[in-house]
């Protein structure tokens, strides 16, 4: 008998501590759950010509700040405009344009901005393209004809190049060869697939792709400043942690990042 109490005994001990590991097993796991869920998540609304950058910026960042995640959304700069305006979720904006930004400052939808980087119009050709282009009106030529470029509307290098070739009056006389693209990416999408003979992007995104050339700097003189401001979402729900994100925006790591990818300092 002694020794049927002693054999049940030691199975009561056994169960009990495998029931007491897979408690403490439980809680190790649910507070990691809860440390990770802890991370705040800041939602940057930015233009789609600052992606390469930016994701190579939020690397450092993330290191330097491991409770926070970026989480970007990219798009043309008057697109992330409209969702801002329409209460979409944001915390930071970076817009390829002013006049983006300048509509969130005049409706009091933004605090803290500042213009950060500049940037170059370009005129890019596929790469085995002999084409040589001295002035953007030899676009009329025969041999362009499809050119592709954001939609003015919404795209600031849209409606940069819209400026451009309406300085050089040649904006009207190139309807029927338009191929209006999202944003930058599209455009530069249509030129490297060879749908479009020509397109206007920004010389940083020029300099991302090998299927490509840039044919032409536009000068500066016919379209209105390209400049990139940044600014703080007034409905942030973390205004604490943008800041954290919008100053790092404006420190030498992100400046040595924004230069490795084309682009200049205001």
């Amino acid at each position: 008998m002694d020794m049927l109490k002693r054999y049940l005994l030691g199975i009561l001990t056994i169960v009990l501590f495998v029931v007491l590991a897979v408690g403490l097993s439980s809680t190790s796991s649910n507070g990691n759950v809860e440390a990770a869920s802890k991370k705040t998540e800041i939602i940057v609304s930015a233009a789609a010509s600052l992606q390469d950058s930016l994701d190579k910026i939020a690397v450092q960042f993330e290191k330097q700040h491991p409770d926070i995640d970026l989480v970007f959304n990219y798009g043309a700069s008057g697109t992330l405009q409209k969702q801002i305006e329409q209460g979409a979720p944001a915390d930071i904006f970076f817009s390829a344009g002013e006049k983006q930004m300048n509509a969130l400052v005049d409706s009091d939808l933004i605090t803290d901005h500042k213009v950060l980087l500049k940037n170059q119009l370009v005129i890019v050709v596929p790469y085995d393209s002999k084409v040589k282009l001295t002035s953007i009106t030899q676009l009329t030529d025969k041999a362009f004809k499809k050119v592709a470029v954001g939609q003015p509307e919404s795209v600031p290098a849209g409606q940069y190049a819209q400026q451009s070739l309406t300085a050089k009056k040649v904006w009207d006389t190139l309807q029927s060869k338009l191929v209006f693209a999202k944003d930058v990416r599209q455009v530069l999408t249509y030129v490297e697939t060879g749908n479009a003979d020509a397109g206007f992007i920004y010389k940083t995104d020029a300099l991302t792709s090998k299927k490509m050339r840039i044919a032409l700097t536009v000068g500066d003189l016919v379209h209105q400043a390209i400049h990139y401001p940044a600014g703080i979402v007034k409905d942030s729900e973390h205004k604490s942690e943008a800041k954290d994100f919008y100053n790092f925006l404006q420190s030498k790591e992100a400046d040595d990042i924004f230069t490795s990818y084309g682009f200049l300092l205001p």
